[in-house]
């Protein structure tokens, strides 16, 4: 008991102590504040060479801090900042504090040293700047009575008693004696000192491994990532800076039982990467479920704030919300009076949505309203070149000619340069197999045989043509077929598809079968039931070619969205953004590497869930996976693998290439002119040399790896969180080795940046014109002696229509595509920074620009390629260059850039 009262005791004066010393600090505080307002008053009253003839007996050392006020869009939030000017007058200003690389904070009750803070100086004439009415920097003087102590800052505080957050952007101080110009970038909002536990902290833009950072800033290193981790609990509010995991388990509702789905993640059924924790309460009819915000709300879904969308980019991304609504709504309007309602009734009417739209006289008035409205939401909408607001762009692939898409060379040409290149395989086994379990599914092994395919091989044997390694296949069965069931018990009707296809002399594919399959009608354990389609060029049988041509677009449709671009990068790239930010310091040149390529991904990823891929959003509305959208993927994810995702590997894997020191990039592909892997070998290649230049100027050795506690905690966190579901694989590469560094940072690159680029902003130049890419099929192949077997003879356009994507569908297809294929105002590009002065190294930045200049010299050659007659897949009949992985872009559909990020 006495040891007790004694312990007890003990904590009492150490609250004592820490009152104390927070009412000294209050006290210190209100001291300098009213030492401030006493200055400015002396000033008006004696003149200014009172304050100068002061400062003469003291060391004085200015800075220039760059900010964005709060902002609403493109205009600036005047209300907050009225209320922001009431708060100086009142002495609650944005001061600012130096933390010294050189000098211990002899005050300091702790064991281990931590940097002198130094005294506080506010930002100057907040009150008497001018607040522009568009959002913009502002730029303010800080004037600092400098210790001679500090020395060197290495990092400062920022205590913001104002009513409003700011984007802090730059601190640059002027002549610190004896080591000039110090420069800081941040590049992060700062809110009310209220809303956080300790003051914001940031870091001079050296990189240092943790046990090269400076003694004295230690401490502060690894406070904030403390601050950044959170603590796993309560629901995250605008303000908070955490990040953390979650399931997915917001996508559907448990009140209804048209919105309820199962949650992803955190089970061997349904396995899946982890999402971003947000902490909003739990259903009270499922507790497993997370409640959800309503489609007004989704805006104010929980993502750190620095990872939120910018304002130009969430102006940018509403006008294109607003101008795609109107563009849905415009057709749906002249539909009411159209006698079949929701179909299209001919090609032309599809051709429709590029011809029409609300027309805006061009003259004084237009000019006027242009010049003088600043949001880009405006400039989008009332477009200067005379394009009517509701009007869709003409997809590329019809605009040299509206019928080349149909043809069997553009079909599968676009399999090699089209918006979905990466499921392509080489055929090694003829007939293909399935890896379907026998015991659930039956045999699913293929029906095609060698007489379905050898009238269309030249001349060849199936045996021949093998051996050459001219056979390939896109193989949608094994994935599709244990959903096709159950997919076609509701509106849509698919078939599992293989597509076999036969590389020509001239370096061009040319299908030559597709087999459509369906589960045994008895039971699924019975096996597959398949019909086998040849080439036709005349009568029914044409037709039919066409129409099995179509359910392989559809399958590959959806494979193409909800796996080569959802899950594969957007899904799985969360989270390592997750991981980064908590176990891996500002200063850690790991995380100085990869922070670009993270930027707006956790916010666009938490407007799918809410919008898009949620129960009854638009994927499942638009896509024949309907409400086993996601789950799908699951099953899928299931097959993940880290490694594999390296460009050179996947080639190889899917037998597109073959290892050979003699080839450039030492691959040589399987098909030459396979413009996708040409191109991402240039843009992989030019990444991993800018990797190993960069990693190796910090890790020499592989020790140096090992050591690295932040690496070791941050990739291990990578496996057992944040892909928790697969950590127990054995293809999980290790993290002990330079060469390792440079392997996954280069995988991690590839996937947020090149990988995202080849999968996303093609999908409006293809898939904007929907009967080349539908979404979904609404019928079966018609049968012989049935009506609409009768119909297919008499008017194959109109069966062609109302087989694939209804109207509505394809309208939201369209309205989702055109958004994710544009590339915004402010976006960034793979050989770009924010800031040039983004690191302080020097050779790290040389290297960046030689990166930078490589990428140049490679968008330089595609073009020369894309003029070469000879590569006819770069070009086709739709005559379409291969643009996707040039590096650089303009804003806007273009079809071509590279982002750093998956940003959109």
């Amino acid at each position: 008991m006495l040891g007790l009262c004694s312990f007890v005791s003990k904590k009492e004066v150490q609250v004592q102590k820490e009152a104390k010393k927070t009412r000294d600090q209050e006290t210190k505080n209100h001291t300098w504040c009213m030492d401030i307002m006493f200055r400015k008053v002396a000033n008006l009253v004696f003149g200014e060479n009172y304050e100068n003839q002061k400062k003469m007996t003291t060391t004085v050392v200015k800075g220039k801090v760059v900010l964005m006020k709060k902002n609403v869009l493109d205009f600036n939030d005047l209300g907050a900042s009225v209320l922001d000017r009431a708060h100086e007058l009142f002495g609650q200003h944005i001061s600012i504090q130096f933390i010294s690389v050189t000098s211990a904070d002899s005050d300091s009750t702790e064991k281990r040293l931590r940097g002198k803070v130094g005294k506080p100086a506010i930002l100057e004439d907040w009150i008497s700047t001018i607040t522009p009415v568009t959002a913009e920097e502002s730029t303010y003087e800080v004037t600092f009575d400098w210790d001679d102590e500090i020395g060197l800052p290495g990092a400062f505080l920022v205590k913001n008693l104002h009513h409003s957050e700011f984007y802090l952007i730059t601190l640059t101080l002027e002549n610190v004696p004896g080591h000039g110009q110090v420069h800081f970038v941040c590049n992060s909002w700062v809110y009310p000192s209220k809303n956080y536990t300790k003051d914001r902290i940031f870091f001079a833009n050296k990189a240092y491994l943790p046990d090269e950072t400076p003694l004295l800033l230690r401490p502060y290193r690894e406070e904030e990532l403390v601050i950044l981790r959170g603590n796993g609990t309560g629901m995250l509010e605008e303000s908070d800076r955490v990040y953390d995991y979650a399931l997915y388990n917001d996508l559907g509702d448990p009140d209804d039982k048209e919105k309820v789905r199962p949650v992803i993640g955190g089970s061997s059924e349904y396995p899946y990467p982890r999402r971003g924790r947000t902490g909003r309460p739990v259903v009270e009819s499922d507790p497993k479920t997370e409640s959800r915000l309503s489609l007004l709300e989704s805006s104010k879904i929980y993502v750190p704030r620095d990872e939120r969308f910018g304002h130009l980019k969430k102006s940018d991304f509403l006008a294109y919300g607003v101008e795609s609504v109107l563009k849905v709504l415009l057709p749906e309007f002249e539909a009411l009076a159209d006698d079949t309602l929701d179909e299209f009734d001919t090609f032309e009417d599809v051709m429709k949505l590029y011809d029409g739209g609300i027309k805006l006289p061009k003259g004084p008035l237009l000019d006027r309203m242009l010049e003088n409205i600043p949001l880009q939401i405006f400039k989008e909408l009332i477009r200067s070149d005379g394009e009517g607001l509701a009007k869709y762009s003409t997809p590329q692939v019809i605009k040299a000619d509206p019928s080349a898409w149909s043809t069997d060379e553009e079909f599968a040409r676009e399999m090699l340069a089209g918006v979905n290149p990466v499921s392509i395989q080489l055929l090694k086994t003829f007939p293909p197999t399935s890896n379907l379990d026998a015991k659930v599914y039956g045999n699913q092994n293929s029906s095609i045989r060698p007489h379905h395919i050898e009238e269309h091989l030249d001349g060849l044997k199936v045996d021949e043509v093998l051996r050459a390694n001219r056979l390939f296949i896109l193989d949608h069965h094994d994935s599709l077929m244990p959903y096709v069931k159950r997919i076609n018990a509701t509106s849509s009707k698919i078939y599992a598809t293989r597509t076999l296809l036969f590389l020509q002399t001239d370096g061009t594919l040319k299908p030559v079968a597709i087999e459509l399959s369906l589960p045994h009608e008895d039971d699924e354990k019975f096996g597959a039931i398949s019909k086998v389609c040849t080439p036709a060029t005349h009568g029914v049988e044409a037709a039919i070619w066409r129409l099995a041509k179509t359910y392989v677009a559809v399958n590959d449709s959806g494979v193409h969205q909800l796996i080569s671009h959802w899950l594969n990068t957007h899904a799985v790239i969360e989270p390592f953004i997750i991981a980064t930010n908590r176990q891996l310091s500002v200063l850690h040149p790991i995380n100085k590497l990869l922070h670009p390529h993270f930027r707006d991904t956790m916010n666009i990823n938490a407007s799918a869930r809410n919008v898009l891929i949620n129960s009854k959003g638009i994927v499942e509305r638009s896509f024949f996976t309907g409400k086993y959208s996601i789950e799908m993927s699951s099953k899928i994810y299931k097959n993940w693998v880290f490694p594999n995702q390296a460009l050179p590997v996947d080639l190889v894997l899917r037998g597109m290439a073959v290892e050979d020191s003699n080839s450039p990039n030492g691959l040589r592909l399987t098909i030459e002119d396979y413009p996708y892997a040409v191109d991402g070998l240039e843009i992989w290649s030019a990444i991993k040399t800018w990797v190993h230049d960069y990693c190796t100027y910090y890790y020499k050795n592989d020790d140096m790896v090992l050591n690295d506690t932040e690496l070791q905690s941050w990739w291990k966190e990578v496996r057992e969180e944040g892909h928790g579901d697969l950590k127990n694989e054995p293809w999980w590469p290790n993290m002990d080795s330079v060469q390792d560094v440079i392997d996954n940072c280069t995988i991690i690159i590839w996937i947020s940046s090149a990988l995202h680029a080849a999968v996303n902003f093609g999908q409006y130049p293809y898939a904007g014109y929907p009967p080349n890419r539908p979404t979904l099929s609404r019928r079966l192949m018609p049968e012989p002696n049935t009506p609409e077997y009768e119909e297919l003879k008499e008017n194959p356009k109109k069966v062609f229509l109302k087989t694939v994507t209804p109207q509505i569908q394809s309208l939201l297809s369209i309205t989702l595509i055109e958004i994710l294929s544009r590339h915004t105002s402010d976006e960034i590009y793979l050989g770009q920074r924010e800031c040039p002065e983004w690191t302080m190294d020097a050779e790290p930045l040389k290297a960046f620009g030689r990166f930078g200049n490589k990428l140049k010299e490679i968008e330089e050659r595609i073009v020369k390629m894309n003029k070469d007659e000879k590569l006819k897949n770069r070009y086709g009949p739709v005559k379409i260059p291969y643009t996707l992985l040039y590096p650089s872009s303009e804003d806007g559909l273009t079809g071509r850039g590279i982002p750093n990020s998956v940003s959109i």
